[in-house]
């Protein structure tokens, strides 16, 4: 993901800390959001600090027969003392770079998982393939 250096997070975000980019061929969806339970960044008041700010980056791509993979990454920018969190351009970079690797994860245990798992035999389940029993009446 390339950075926008007119962006203070590096990357163009909505009112509600959302952004959609296309990154390796997915449309990853980014947001940027506060930990805190205020709508007014302020810091809190039991522990007089500013709440952590955490970027995410997420996707899904469907495949055939109803597969869905997803892939995801959370970076978690801290604030410096009782200071608030200084946008970090590069958290979402490093969050995208997460999910794209989280979904070459999914997508070999997927991979993984369908080899270890491929029917004996080609027949898709409709009742009459060789290895399936067959049900007999008896009067």
């Amino acid at each position: 993901m390339d950075i926008d250096p007119t962006q203070p997070w590096g990357l163009a975000i909505d009112f509600a800390g959302r952004a959609t980019i296309t990154e390796a061929g997915h449309t990853v969806y980014v947001n940027v959001s506060d930990s805190s339970y205020n709508t007014v960044i302020a810091p809190d008041s039991v522990t007089g600090l500013y709440s952590p700010v955490t970027v995410t980056a997420q996707f899904t791509e469907s495949g055939p027969n109803a597969a869905t993979l997803r892939g995801s990454g959370r970076v978690t920018v801290l604030p410096l003392g009782t200071n608030p969190v200084v946008p970090d351009p590069t958290a979402p970079q490093q969050a995208v770079a997460a999910a794209l690797a989280n979904f070459v994860d999914n997508t070999a245990a997927y991979t993984a998982l369908c080899a270890k798992w491929t029917p004996p035999d080609t027949d898709p389940g409709d009742g009459a393939g060789d290895t399936e029993p067959t049900a007999t009446a008896t009067p």
